[in-house]
């Protein structure tokens, strides 16, 4: 496939006014420096498309997000804009923001940067060989970099991973990672068919990812435990996980293949 000439990244907020502008310090501080490596001798922003967009999808919040995204100078000089919708939760703001990004791949993140924004290099590199490609916190050895999580959160993701790999996703064992990428075309037709947007929307991806016959690949990313989740466990949380994630194959039972994809095809 030829290789993407523009990119969208898709940040997701909920009142992240307090964590939202270094973030996006971190990131623009990134991509300004093309023509240069890492620290630890990464490529640097030069090996990503030549022409990269921020969409921050405010979803309803009430502090002052989407204030500090208009203030910004990059919101003045094009290269992020802010796309506002009524508070549904992560995976309504995904959706809402993948289908409305018009790069040749798509990218969706944590607005905390949990992932490195020099992480966005493999992920795009994936995308030239594959249809999707999705960050997983699992190294190459077999560590885990979310060995940093509160034991809870550790064991809740273990029996969540049982769960949808038995029913949903199969092989792949990090579904939660919040750094997902698409071509174009794939990511409009997978989001146009979401329904989920609950915490288990990454799942339901995946899936219809699968159900479509589009070829993905797992990339291992840098990641680090950002303080501030409102993930609250309860039972009503573990209902509202475990419905979802039966109702997910019998939502899309009618979905079929993909028609085959040319090797030159571009991306939409």
């Amino acid at each position: 496939m030829p290789r993407a000439q523009s990119l969208t990244l898709v940040l997701p907020a909920y009142n992240e006014e307090a964590r939202l502008g270094p973030a996006l310090d971190e990131l623009f501080g990134y991509l300004n420096r093309r023509g240069t490596t890492s620290r630890e001798g990464r490529p640097g922003a030069e090996a990503l498309p030549p022409d990269v967009h921020v969409l921050v999808v405010d979803d309803g919040s009430t502090d002052g997000t989407a204030e500090l995204v208009r203030a910004r100078t990059e919101h003045a000089d094009g290269r992020l804009d802010l796309l506002t919708v009524p508070h549904g939760g992560k995976g309504a703001a995904v959706r809402a923001g993948m289908l409305h990004a018009s790069g040749d791949v798509i990218v969706f993140t944590d607005a905390d940067m949990a992932t490195p924004p020099d992480e966005l290099v493999p992920l795009v590199d994936a995308l030239a060989d594959a249809d999707a490609a999705y960050g997983s916190r699992i190294q190459p050895d077999g560590s885990d970099m979310r060995a940093s999580q509160p034991a809870w959160r550790r064991a809740l993701g273990k029996s969540f991973h049982v769960l949808a790999s038995l029913w949903v996703v199969g092989p792949v064992q990090d579904t939660q990672c919040g750094f997902k990428g698409f071509r174009r075309d794939v990511a409009r037709d997978v989001f146009a068919r979401q329904h989920i947007i609950s915490i288990v929307f990454d799942v339901e991806v995946i899936y219809l990812v699968r159900r479509r016959g589009y070829r993905h690949q797992v990339v291992p990313i840098r990641w680090a435990d950002r303080r501030g989740s409102r993930m609250r466990p309860g039972l009503g949380l573990a209902i509202r996980v475990a419905w979802d994630l039966f109702r997910i194959p019998l939502v899309h039972r009618d979905v079929r293949r993909a028609a085959a994809r040319s090797s030159d095809q571009p991306a939409g």
